[in-house]
């Protein structure tokens, strides 16, 4: 049950705002970081007014930084804490394929086997196999696309009575040709797992992978327990408002599983070490599964493929009721992300999830001296009058800047009226120069500045250019 909805920001009425620490396996952040992650994630949850939030970061292979801010239960005033229990929704799906690759790894099937070796009742089964159904290719239609929790899942079902309902219906496309997102597909997927492997799905996790790498929290919800965060939701701009949960038997292995961020990190790094899976099976769980035209998905097995800055990210987000969530891998800096929410209708999680990963991994441009900026100054005042000193630039430069040139400087610069302000916007090298990008924002109008300086500090380039 995906993530794919944005909401306005909001303030709650009353916003109980708690961070607690505890980092198993890790060290404390560093002090400048750890704090710069404190304000961001405290910011993000104040506007969002939603009731709790709780992260997790993995750098360098480790954890590296855990820690909940807000309130699991707003009746009950209980703080959330890194023992606090979320539902993870979608997240579950990352599970059931790698359950599925380990019954491959045992030569019990093939993710190449067509669905109807197993359930050969259901729509084009012999057309169909388990790799289109863990990457969104089947064509079988989504039994869950609403973002609110309708009368029919507050009832109790079973995985075949879903089964029986949706994947026997037409199909949306046929195999291969389209990617949609679809719940069914998981919960066929699980059913075709168990009916291998002789054994509940969660059975099976919990001796393969969550025992093996210490996840003792993780399990499948309902049945919720204690200390459990409680789910909420909220109408357009309201204050959270507590929500009822899906009954037994609509999560499967579509989206039934629940806890920490911080045994979900486990998992990442399990991931990144590439333990549990083969490295066989690691290259199918993380490749793209392209269409039959050979254009892109951007999906691979369980797994959203993207990228944070140029670095590759494996991704997923999550939503049940109540619950929201985002966990992403980023496989070439050794790091992870996880970021848990109990509430949904709020776009939080995912453009925090960035945030923090931008912030933990991207390196930081630097600025360019202030000595800098203000030369920079002095030469666009001067170019509002036509003049430049012309020791500040290489002979390419000046030629540049002849008298036409100044003289349009003057007479478009000069009405803009005065200078307020000269900002830094980036830094890199190219030609072996240093470029540097500033805004400038003038009394009646903003402006781009285009610049490369030589090694000896003068300008080889200072393009004046109208920002759109």
């Amino acid at each position: 049950m995906e993530t794919r909805r944005g909401t306005q920001k909001c303030v709650r009425r009353r916003l109980i705002l708690l961070a607690i620490a505890a980092l198993p396996l890790a060290g404390q952040a560093p002090g400048d970081l750890d704090k710069k992650l404190d304000g961001t994630i405290s910011s993000a949850l104040r506007k969002a007014g939603a009731p709790s939030v709780s992260v997790a970061v993995v750098k360098d292979g480790r954890l590296f930084y855990a820690k909940a801010f807000g309130s699991a239960d707003l009746a009950a005033q209980r703080p959330a804490n890194v023992n606090t229990r979320y539902a993870v929704g979608s997240i579950s799906k990352q599970f059931t394929a790698a359950a599925l690759l380990l019954l491959q790894e045992q030569g019990k099937l093939s993710l190449d086997d067509r669905v109807a070796k197993y359930f050969p009742k259901l729509t084009r089964a012999d057309e169909i196999t388990i790799r289109q159904l863990l990457s969104h290719t089947s064509g079988y239609e989504d039994y869950a696309p609403q973002d609110y929790i309708i009368p029919d899942w507050t009832r109790p079902t079973t995985p075949l009575a879903v089964i029986d309902g949706w994947a026997k219906k037409p199909l949306n496309f046929d195999p291969g040709t389209k990617w949609q997102y679809s719940n069914t597909n998981f919960v066929l997927a699980g059913r075709i797992f168990e009916k291998v492997s002789g054994q509940p799905l969660v059975a099976f996790l919990r001796e393969k992978i969550f025992q093996p790498l210490g996840m003792q929290s993780a399990s499948d919800w309902p049945p919720e327990q204690a200390a459990d965060a409680k789910a909420y939701t909220r109408y357009a701009l309201g204050p959270p408002r507590p929500v009822k949960r899906e009954a037994e038997g609509w999560y499967f292995a579509a989206g039934e599983l629940a806890m920490t961020p911080s045994d979900l990190a486990k998992w990442d790094i399990a991931l990144l070490e590439k333990k549990i899976l083969s490295e066989r099976s690691y290259q199918e769980f993380t490749r793209e599964v392209k269409l039959a035209n050979g254009d892109s998905t951007h999906y691979a097995l369980g797994l959203s493929l993207g990228e944070i800055a140029g670095i590759p990210v494996l991704q997923h987000g999550g939503e049940v009721s109540g619950f929201i969530s985002s966990n992403t891998v980023l496989p070439t800096r050794a790091g992870a992300v996880v970021v848990l929410s109990n509430q949904d209708v709020v776009n939080m999680v995912g453009p925090l999830a960035r945030q923090i990963a931008t912030l933990v991994f991207v390196p930081e441009d630097k600025a360019p001296p202030d000595s800098d900026t203000h030369q920079v100054q002095a030469v666009l005042e001067g170019l509002q009058k036509g003049r430049i000193d012309r020791a500040l630039f290489s002979a390419n430069a000046n030629t540049y800047f002849s008298e036409v040139a100044l003289r349009d400087c003057r007479t478009s610069l000069g009405p803009l009226g005065k200078l307020n302000s000269v900002t830094p916007v980036g830094e890199n090298l190219r030609g072996g120069m240093t470029h540097r990008s500033y805004r400038t924002q003038f009394a009646r109008k903003a402006l781009n500045l285009n610049l490369y300086l030589l090694a000896d500090g003068k300008y080889e380039q200072f393009l004046i250019e109208d920002q759109p």
